[in-house]
Formats: C-alpha cells, structure tokens, sequence
C-alpha cells in the first residue's frame, strides 16, 4: 500500500506541475494583461477539468488574437460563479449547465436560498456550449466496489458542498440503488483537487468527476493502479433516476473500455451520464466584444485542438446543443453569419 500511495503522489504531482507550467506557458504566449486593452475575469473549476482546459484556451485564444484579455480563475463553485457573472463581478463562467440554468431560473436547488436568483437568471447569456463529458465513477479494481449497490457502508465523493455535481451525483446513486447520503453510505464533500488527493491517498472509497474522457487525472493513477467505473445499470430506472436524465442537458453515454489504458479493467462500455455545459456571459457586456471573442474561439479551434486532445469534441454543431437560456447579441451575431439554425428560445430579449 505505501508503494502505490508513494506513485500516486509522483504521478499527481507531476500531472499537476505539467498542468501548471503548460497553462503558465499559454498564457505567457498569449499576454494576459495587454497594453491598450479591456481585461476581463473568466470564472471556472479546478485544474484539469473540463471547464478549465476550455477555459484557458478560450482565454488563450482571445488574448492572442484580440485586443482583449481574459484572466482565467478556478475557484469556486458553478452556482457561484454563476451569480458573479450575472452581477457583473466577473464577466464570464465556464460551467453554466442546462440544468443548473433551469435552477437558477427557477429558484430551485442551490438557490431555494438566494430569492433574487431568478431575476439573475434573466442577466445571463450564452457564447457557447460545449460537452462537459461523463460523470466518471472511479474505484480501485481492488476495492471490492464492483457495482452501484456495493457503495453502501463507503466513503463516496459526490461534489464540493455546493454546486450541482453533488446534487447530481447523490440523485445518480439514489436512482440505482435507494441509498441516501450520510445514511446509506458516507459522501464526502470537499474540493475537486482535495478530493483527487483523498482518493489517492486512500481517504476515499468512490470518487466523481465530471470531466471529458480521458481525465488528466484519472490517467495518472491508473498509470500504476487498476481502476473499475461503475456502470449504471440498463435496468435502473426509478423517479429519482427519470428525473435526473429529464433534466436539460443530461443523457446516458458509454465510457469505453481502454480509454484509461491497460489498468482500467471494464471489458465493456460502462453507462454513464453525460452532460452539456455553457460558457456565459452576461447581458451587459459589448456586443462586439463578445463578437470577436467568440469569431476568434472559433475560427482558432482546429489549431487548438491539435496540441489540446480534450478540444476535438467541440464543434459549431454542438455550439447551440441543449440550450435554454438566450444567446449573447455578439455570439447570435457570429452564429448567424455562420448559417447556423436558431431557435426561437435562444433569441436575446435586447436583440428581438
């Protein structure tokens, strides 16, 4: 056990120092505060999410190919940032989901607490959307955890306190199994990279993590340690589990064997959730600020993806995929210019 700890902690930490020099690198290239003009804040999660990779190359790309500069933070959670954003102490998150979106307008979840959420819903608007990918339910292959049920009695990260993932990821497992947090089994909530720590270190049984596949650290510890995904079953399916896939935004997806390598031990695909997400903005900010953003972003992409592999699955198609809150004037602007179909729910009050 301290061999596998001891390499744990090599291959975190040097996933975390590459991370950390290749992100210091782009924007080091991309100069983040240019001489002449407009700085803006980009809220987002932790290193080696989804929402960060896209984040720092939206930031990148929009710092080496405007006159703006985006600076890129990962603190917090997304109902937070979502609310910053929306106030304008922040003029962009990368983690508005469909269905925290419908929260937020609703005053539901997260925000039965804040009852000025709504009226802050109606300041948010969409530049794009991208897959945040699948909701991986990680355990060592020798855990004894082979299954959604055999998480009763165990230590399960389910989401830091607030946010959606952890409402999510506790709805998932009530939806399999019946089980309730801190009854049926103990969900831990901490941060992203406090949990990925705690797993390695043994402090955890189960952990989640929404992130496109193949996770930078999910990677790095099935570098030295067989892992299982737990798999929803294809008979699972009650009001709790409907619900959650009724969601906008939400659907089963597969994880395929050997997307972790040789260590991830699933000989078939393991059901799991997938997820859309939205990079927003709010109504206040220039229509053409927003405009040559969002033309860079894409007019860059290719480029981007070669050297960033987590990009290849974003493209124009999906830009406008499970959307139900109005797109920005500048990003409407750009996908019109692109032929691209609008519906009629994503038109921006300003810009009918």
């Amino acid at each position: 056990m301290i061999g596998r700890d001891f390499m744990i902690r090599l291959s975190l930490f040097a996933t975390a120092r590459a991370a950390s020099l290749a992100v210091i690198a782009l924007l080091a290239s991309s100069g983040v505060a240019l001489a002449g003009g407009d700085n803006y804040r980009l809220k987002t999660l932790g290193v080696g999410s989804s929402p960060y990779v896209v984040s720092t190359v939206f930031a990148n790309t929009v710092n080496n190919n405007t006159p703006y500069s985006i600076q890129v933070d990962s603190t917090g959670s997304g109902s937070r940032h979502a609310m910053e954003t929306a106030m304008d102490k922040v003029q962009f998150t990368a983690v508005f989901s469909p269905g925290l979106a419908a929260l937020m307008r609703d005053g539901k979840g997260m925000f039965e607490s804040v009852p000025q959420a709504p009226d802050l819903y109606k300041d948010m608007r969409i530049v794009f959307y991208y897959p945040m990918g699948l909701y991986h339910a990680v355990v060592y292959a020798d855990s004894g955890i082979e299954s959604y049920a055999d998480l009763r009695g165990k230590r399960v990260f389910t989401g830091p306190p607030t946010g959606i993932a952890r409402r999510n990821v506790e709805a998932l497992i009530e939806g399999i199994t019946g089980f309730k947090p801190d009854r049926d089994y103990q969900a831990v909530h901490i941060s992203w990279d406090a949990a990925a720590q705690s797993f390695q270190d043994g402090n955890i049984d189960a952990y989640f993590n929404p992130t496109l596949a193949p996770s930078p650290v999910i990677t790095q510890i099935a570098l030295t340690n067989k892992v299982r995904f737990l798999s929803i079953p294809e008979s699972a399916g009650n009001d709790q589990l409907s619900a959650l896939l009724d969601r906008p935004g939400y659907r089963i997806e597969p994880l395929a064997p050997r997307v972790y390598g040789d260590n991830q031990v699933n000989a078939a695909p393991a059901r799991s959730i997938g997820v859309s997400i939205a990079l927003a903005t709010n109504r206040r900010m220039d229509e053409k600020v927003v405009y040559d953003m969002t033309k860079a972003f894409w007019e860059n992409l290719e480029a981007q993806k070669a050297a960033v592999p987590q990009m290849r699955s974003l493209s124009l198609e999906t830009a406008l995929q499970d959307l139900n809150t109005p797109l920005h004037p500048g990003a409407l602007r750009y996908y019109r210019e692109q032929g691209l179909d609008i519906p009629d729910n994503a038109m921006p009050p300003e810009a009918r």
